[in-house]
């Protein structure tokens, strides 16, 4: 299993520092139903705000409902298509936009799905399983296909299977899963104080 930790200026938890995006998937190894569960689990004590859940995922599962699968799978953009086709599942995180209680509008409820999103990510890093969460899908497309009500927003498609070798993907892709990971330095994204003023651990 290719593995790219994290290069941290000081020492996190072991989890975070594995969990990546592939996107070289087994196309021969399936996703537990008690794995999926898991993994739903996860998103499912995610915190929110008001205690609201404004999250809805959808789990379109290769190996028990292949039509449905192939739904979801002609959503995404063709780049994606692409390797994706080896994934064994793809959930589509959405949110619903306005609270139960009063009916306004939830602005934080896309950040509350993102928060649940994760936590699906790390229960998948835990259980030996890689994800690679896409915004590129027909927005449009895939609220008609997959029956989404009005209130709720298509936010990403997160596939989600067993690691393969990077052979099994070509071109730009193949260079893309074997290059090393990057992240902008601290000070350039986290301010302490006020904006602009980097924080200095």
């Amino acid at each position: 299993m290719l593995e790219k930790l994290a290069k941290t200026q000081v020492p996190i938890h072991e989890l975070l520092a594995k969990r990546w995006s592939p996107r070289a998937f087994d196309p021969n190894q399936t996703v537990s139903r008690e794995q999926i569960t898991a993994l739903l689990e996860a998103a499912r004590w995610a915190p929110s705000c008001r205690g609201e859940e404004p999250w809805r995922f959808l789990v379109f599962d290769k190996h028990t409902n292949l039509a449905a699968w192939e739904k979801a799978f002609s959503c995404l953009d063709e780049s994606n298509q692409k390797w994706v086709k080896n994934a064994p599942l793809l959930i589509l995180a959405t949110a619903v936009g306005t609270f139960n209680h009063n009916g306004q509008p939830n602005r934080w409820a896309p950040y509350d799905c993102g928060a649940a999103s994760e936590n699906i990510c790390l229960q998948a890093t835990h259980l030996g399983l890689i994800t690679h969460q896409m915004g590129g899908f027909k927005l449009a497309k895939t609220h008609e296909l997959l029956g989404l009500p009005v209130e709720a927003t298509a936010l990403a498609m997160i596939a989600i299977g067993y690691q393969a070798s990077p052979d099994i993907l070509e071109g730009d892709y193949k260079t893309r899963e074997l290059a090393e990971r990057q992240r902008k330095p601290l000070a350039e994204n986290f301010f302490e104080g006020q904006w602009g003023v980097a924080f200095s651990g």
